[in-house]
This record gives C-alpha cells, structure tokens and sequence, in this order.
C-alpha cells in the first residue's frame, strides 16, 4: 500500500537531507540538490512536503498582478512548499508576511524563495522559508509571477508540481514522486547504518577496521 502523505512528511522529517542526497545519488543516479545557496531563514529550520512551483521574474508591469497573486495563494494545497523559481532576481522580496499567514492558513510547510522581508514579523510566525537575501523592496512593478504548477528548474534539479521537497540546516533536496517511498526507505537504512558506524567508533575500533566491517566515513 502506497504510504499515506502525513507519515510521508514524518518519516523524511526524522532523518537528514545528507542521507536523502547520498540515495538519490549512488542508488538512483539522480541530481537532487537545489543551488546550495538557499539557507534557512532560522538556522533551525526543517520543512518538507508536496512541491508546489511558482515561476516568476524581474518585470515592470503590474497589471492583475495582485489579483494573480491571490489565485496562486488560494491554489496553495496542505503540506505543500511552495518552491519559488525567481529567474536570478536579487532586487525584491517574492515572500513577507502576509504571503505567510495566507500560506500558512491553507497548510503550507514553508517555501523556497530568493528574497525575504518583513523579518520581525516573518520569524515569529514559526514558518519555514529557505531564501538567499534579504530587502525592503517588495515586488509590485519590478517582479511579477508569470505562472505556478509548472515544471520550475532549481540549479540542476527540475522540479515538478508533486514532487516531495525535504529541506534542513544542510540545504534542500527535491525528490521525484514516483521514487519517494523508495528513497524514503532507502534513507532510512542509511540512518540505520550510520547508527552502527557511530557504535563502532565509540565502541574504540580503528577507522580501518570499521571499513573492514562495512562502515564508512
């Protein structure tokens, strides 16, 4: 039976985004890692769950931008990220409060943005975003959303609507849906055997002998 998405979101929440990529990359021969310069607006951040994309870009016209804007907040499904492919924008914030508590209130986990506002706000409302700078400058007449629920690329990695994105202290992982649950099992006999490695080293073997028995570094 196909695990259900709230023990999905558990269960990938419990092991670390190092495993996830190590899968991913010796198991199924797959980029996962979205650009590494993405960091946690709060060091202490975890999010994960359902991709859902937004594209967007430097632009001046702001005709029924706000009104798309709305659309795409109400399109925000439960436990979803939003992941925000920004087009290389470094001048505005795509994400400040009320973006926030309108995800937020729909059951969204956290979002993927390039810039951040309104931190003062933003932080005590314990969500989770992943951003690369902050600024002042909202988006209104300088970026404008050009669609959501399409293939976005992130660096190497395309990510597509329904994709399971799985984010902590380390960076961000993008995981396709069809091999979710293989990973997830996967990552978690990594976790399994990093318990072992860790006994063995304080159980006082040599590294040399922990690698004979299997183990690694």
């Amino acid at each position: 039976m196909p695990i259900p998405d709230p023990e999905m979101r558990v269960r990938f929440l419990a092991l670390f985004t190092a495993a996830v990529n190590d899968v991913m990359r010796f198991e199924f021969k797959r980029p996962s890692s979205l650009p590494s310069d993405y960091r946690p607006l709060r060091g202490d951040d975890r999010m994960c769950g359902r991709a859902f994309t937004v594209k967007g870009g430097p632009d001046l016209v702001t005709e029924g931008e706000f009104e798309m804007r709305a659309k795409m907040l109400e399109a925000i499904g439960e436990d979803s990220v939003v992941v925000w492919d920004c087009t290389g924008d470094t001048e505005t914030a795509q994400w400040g409060e009320m973006m926030t508590l309108a995800a937020a209130r729909r059951g969204c986990r956290g979002a993927i943005v390039n810039g951040v506002r309104d931190l003062d706000r933003v932080r005590p409302q314990d969500f989770p975003i992943f951003h690369r700078y902050t600024c002042s400058t909202g988006m209104l007449g300088r970026f404008r959303m050009h669609h959501y629920q399409k293939p976005v690329r992130m660096g190497e990695v395309v990510v597509e609507p329904g994709d399971w994105i799985f984010g902590d202290a380390d960076g961000i992982v993008a995981i396709p849906q069809a091999l979710a649950e293989a990973v997830l099992r996967s990552a978690e006999a990594v976790l399994a055997k990093e318990r072992d490695i860790r006994d063995m080293v304080e159980g006082g073997l040599r590294p040399t002998e922990i690698v004979r028995n299997g183990g690694y570094f």
